[in-house]
C-alpha cells in the first residue's frame, strides 16, 4: 500500500470497508462499485467490484481539482447523480468522452465531522427498469455514512486506512453454470464463448473454435483480441467494454481472414459475458441466411482497448500541471496498457541526459544514464539528436552498436521515442521489455501519437514547474531566512504555499529583537496571490521593523503601517497582528488589524483564544485607531499566531477550527516547538481542499521555563 506496510488494525478496517462496498453494490442493484480514499490533493481507488483491476486502472487516481464526478462529490461534500450518458456529457464532457457507455452513475462523498475522507461510485445500466430507486440511493448514502465513520474511527485510533497502490478487485459471485452442462452447447449450430470480467475466454464450444479458426486449447484463458489479431480493431474490443460497463447486450460483425463474415452478439451479467457467434453468409436450404433484424448488433463507439486508455491518459495529461503529475499519469495508466516492464523519461539538460523518472528497469540503469553527456554513444542520445524513434524487437542491435553499455543486455527489447515540439527534440521516453517484441506498424503508430501528447504535456509542465520555482524563490526571499535567537525565548515558524496557486502569496511573519528583553512578533496576510501582494508584504515588514525599533506601541505600529499602505496601494488590504513581548515585565502587548485571534497557552498548558478588539483591516480607511491589550506572559507561556489558511475549511465553522487548534496546543505538553509546528501544518495540509488558494502560516513564540532577562 503506497510502498509501506499497513498495521493489522488498518488492514482489518480496509477489509471491512471492502465488505460494505460489495454489500451495498449488490443491495442497490448496481453492477460496478468503487471505493476512493482521499489523500492530499487527490482521491485513490482502493477497491472495485464488478470489473477487473486493469479496467479500473484509468480511474484509480483522481485529482481533487479535476472536473470529474468523483472529485466533484468530494469537493462539494454532496452526492452527484447522473441518470444517463446525456447528463454525464452535459455536466462532465471530458469524462463522457473517455467513458462513452450507457450507464447511470451515483457518487456519494464519505464525510465525517465535516471532513471529506473519500467517495463511493456506483454504476447501473442506463435502462428505465434497471435504474436505482430512491430507496436504493438512500441505501447508498447510509452505507457511505457508515464507511466515513469507519475511516474516521481508524484515523482517530492512530491506524488510518491508506489506499492500496493497486485497487483490490472483489471477486464476482460464482457463475450460475458448470462446465459439464456446457455439453448442451455442442448440439447447437452456433458458436458460444464465455468471457470473464478480465476479458479472458473461460469456455467455448467446438463450433466457436471452428468459426474462429483455432483449436480450443489455443483460445482458452486468453483474450480473444490477443490471440486473433483480426479481432483487435478497437470497435470490436469496445463491444466487450460497452457490454461490461453498461450491462446491456451489444455486438459487432467482421470477416475472419480467409473465412466467413461473422456476427458477434454479447450478453453480459455480473460474472462475465457470453458471446454468441454466427456466420452471416451461411446458406440454409439453398438460400442465404440473414441475421434477424431484432438480433442486429447495435453500433458501438469506435474507442476501446489501447485507445480507451489513451483517452483517459489524454484527459489526465490535460489536467497535469507538474512534471511529477505527468510522470505519475504515465506510470499508473500506461505501463499496464502497453505491457511494458520498464519506463523512463529522459530530457536534454545543458548538454547532458537527465532522468526525470524511471520505473521497472534493472537496478543502477537510471543512475548510469543520468548525467551522461549527449555527445556519448547511447541510444537515448541518438534519439534526441536525430528526432528519429528507435524500435528494437530484440537487444541484439543495441548490444552490437553500444558494446560498452552493459545495461542494454539487461532487457530483451526496447523502444526509444523522441519528445519533439516545433522541430525541437528536447528528450525521449524509453520502453523496456523482458521478452522480444515485434512492434507491428499499428503499435508504432499508437506510440507515435502518444509521444506527441506526452511531449506537449511535459513541455507545459516543465514551464509550470520553472515558473513556480521562480515565484516561490521570490516569496522565500521576502520572508525571514532565519529567526533571531533571543535569550529566554523560543520560536518556530512555518509557511506552506497554497496547494494550487502558481502566483506568490502575501502571508508573512517576523520576529524583531528590540534589545533589553523586548521582542516584537508579527504575523499578517496581504490580500490576493500576486507579485504585487508579495512586494507589498515586504514593504509592510520594513515599516513595522522601523516603527518597532523606535519604541512605538503596538497600536502606533499598526496605525503608521496603515497610513503607509494607503499611500502605496489604495486598492489592497492586509490583516495583521503585532505582539510586543516584554520579558522583564512578564507580559505581552497585542494589537490586531482584523486578524484571527492569537491563542495563549499558559504555563500549566491551559489554552484560550484571546478576545482582542478586532480592529479594521490595514488599507481600508486612512485614519483608523487601534487598541492594545495587555496579557500576562510568564516563563512557560506560549503565543500561537496563524493565518486563515491554517484553520478555514469549506463548510466548517471557523470558531470550531480555532478551538481544535487550541486543543492541539494544550495536548502537546512539553513537545519541542519545531516538532509541534510541523505536526500542526502537516495535519492542516491533509485536510485542506484541493482547490484551496490560501497560504498557511504558523508562528509559535514561547517563554522558556528557565528565566531569561526577565
Amino acid at each position: 500500500m503506497d510502498g509501506r506496510e499497513d498495521s493489522a488494525p488498518a488492514q482489518a478496517a480496509a477489509a471491512r470497508l471492502d465488505q460494505v462496498l460489495d454489500q451495498v453494490t449488490h443491495a442497490a442493484g448496481a453492477h460496478v462499485g468503487g471505493l476512493y480514499i482521499q489523500i492530499p490533493g487527490a482521491l485513490r481507488m482502493t477497491t472495485v467490484t464488478g470489473v477487473s483491476r486493469n479496467l479500473a486502472r484509468p480511474w484509480s487516481r483522481v485529482s481533487l481539482a479535476a472536473p470529474v464526478p468523483v472529485a466533484e462529490a468530494a469537493r462539494s461534500q454532496g452526492p452527484v447523480w447522473l441518470p444517463d450518458q446525456q447528463e454525464l456529457a452535459r455536466r462532465f464532457p471530458r469524462t463522457a468522452l473517455a467513458f462513452p457507455y450507457a450507464v447511470a452513475m451515483y457518487v456519494v462523498p464519505l464525510v465525517a465531522d465535516g471532513t471529506s475522507r473519500g467517495a463511493v461510485l456506483l454504476l447501473w445500466p442506463d435502462t428505465g427498469s434497471a435504474r436505482p430507486s430512491d430507496d436504493d440511493l438512500a441505501q447508498v448514502r447510509t452505507a457511505a455514512q457508515r464507511m466515513a465513520g469507519m475511516l474516521k474511527e481508524a484515523a482517530d485510533q492512530g491506524h488510518p486506512v491508506q489506499p492500496r497502490h493497486e485497487p483490490l478487485a472483489v471477486q464476482p459471485p460464482p457463475a450460475r453454470y458448470q462446465e459439464p452442462g456446457a455439453a448442451l452447447t455442442e448440439r447447437l449450430a452456433e458458436g458460444l464463448v464465455a468471457l470473464d470480467l478480465r476479458g479472458q475466454i473461460t469456455f467455448l464450444n467446438t463450433t466457436a473454435a471452428e468459426l474462429l479458426g483455432h483449436d480450443r486449447s489455443e483460445l482458452l484463458h486468453r483474450e480473444p483480441w490477443e490471440v486473433l489479431p483480426w479481432l483487435g480493431d478497437p470497435a470490436h474490443e469496445n463491444a466487450y467494454l460497452s457490454a461490461l460497463f453498461s450491462r446491456l447486450p451489444t455486438g459487432f460483425s467482421t470477416r475472419r481472414p480467409g473465412g466467413p463474415r461473422l456476427s458477434f452478439r454479447l450478453y453480459p451479467d455480473a460474472t462475465g459475458v457470453t458471446v454468441r457467434i454466427t456466420p452471416q453468409d451461411r446458406r440454409e436450404n439453398g438460400s442465404e441466411r440473414r441475421q434477424p433484424a431484432d438480433e442486429a448488433p447495435p453500433g458501438v463507439p469506435a474507442r476501446a482497448g489501447t485507445l480507451f486508455h489513451l483517452l483517459h491518459l489524454a484527459s489526465a495529461l490535460t489536467e497535469a500541471t507538474s512534471v511529477q503529475e505527468v510522470w505519475e499519469s504515465l506510470v499508473e495508466q500506461m505501463m499496464p496498457v502497453l505491457d511494458t516492464q520498464g519506463l523512463a523519461l529522459l530530457i536534454a539538460d545543458e548538454g547532458r541526459l537527465r532522468v526525470l523518472g524511471s520505473r521497472g528497469f534493472p537496478p543502477g540503469m537510471d543512475e548510469y544514464f543520468d548525467g551522461t553527456p549527449l555527445a556519448a554513444q547511447t541510444e537515448g542520445a541518438r534519439t534526441i539528436a536525430t528526432g528519429v524513434p528507435g524500435f528494437h524487437p530484440t537487444n541484439t542491435e543495441l548490444v552490437r552498436a553500444y558494446p560498452e553499455h552493459q545495461h542494454y543486455r539487461d532487457m530483451e527489447a526496447f523502444a526509444f521515442l523522441p519528445l519533439t515540439l516545433s522541430s525541437n527534440t528536447f528528450g525521449c521516453w524509453v520502453l523496456g521489455y523482458d521478452r522480444p517484441r515485434q512492434f507491428p506498424p499499428d503499435e508504432r503508430a499508437e506510440l507515435t501519437t502518444l509521444t506527441g501528447m506526452i511531449a506537449q504535456a511535459l513541455d507545459r509542465a516543465r514551464l509550470y514547474d520553472e515558473n513556480a520555482r521562480v515565484a516561490r524563490g521570490l516569496q522565500d526571499g521576502l520572508l525571514p531566512s532565519s529567526l533571531p535567537r533571543v535569550a529566554g525565548l523560543e520560536a518556530a515558524a512555518r509557511y506552506q504555499p497554497a496547494t494550487h496557486a502558481l502566483d506568490v502569496g502575501g502571508d508573512f511573519y517576523d520576529l524583531i529583537d528590540l534589545g533589553g528583553g523586548q521582542v516584537g512578533a508579527v504575523i499578517g496576510d496581504v490580500q490576493g496571490h500576486s507579485v504585487q501582494a508579495a512586494a507589498l508584504m515586504g514593504q509592510i515588514r520594513t515599516s513595522m521593523h522601523t516603527q518597532a525599533r523606535v519604541g512605538a506601541r503596538p497600536e502606533e505600529v499598526l496605525a503608521h503601517t496603515n497610513r503607509m499602505l494607503m499611500e502605496l496601494s489604495g486598492r489592497m488590504f492586509c490583516s495583521c497582528l503585532y505582539a510586543h513581548i516584554d520579558m522583564p515585565g512578564r507580559r505581552a502587548l497585542l494589537a490586531s488589524a482584523g486578524h484571527l485571534p492569537p491563542i495563549l497557552r499558559h504555563a500549566d498548558h491551559r489554552t484560550e483564544a484571546l478576545d482582542l478588539p478586532p480592529g479594521l483591516l490595514l488599507g481600508i480607511e486612512e485614519d483608523v485607531r487601534f487598541e492594545t491589550v495587555e496579557v500576562p506572559l510568564p516563563p512557560g507561556a506560549m503565543l500561537a499566531l496563524y493565518t486563515d489558511g491554517l484553520v478555514e475549511r469549506p463548510g466548517k465553522d471557523l470558531g470550531t477550527s480555532i478551538d481544535r487548534l487550541a486543543e492541539t496546543l494544550a495536548q502537546a505538553g512539553g513537545e519541542p516547538l519545531d516538532v509541534l509546528a510541523d505536526r500542526i501544518v502537516k495535519r492542516a495540509k491533509e485536510t485542506v481542499a484541493a482547490e484551496n488558494n490560501d497560504d498557511i502560516a504558523l508562528f509559535l513564540v514561547s517563554r522558556t521555563p528557565a528565566e531569561g532577562p526577565g
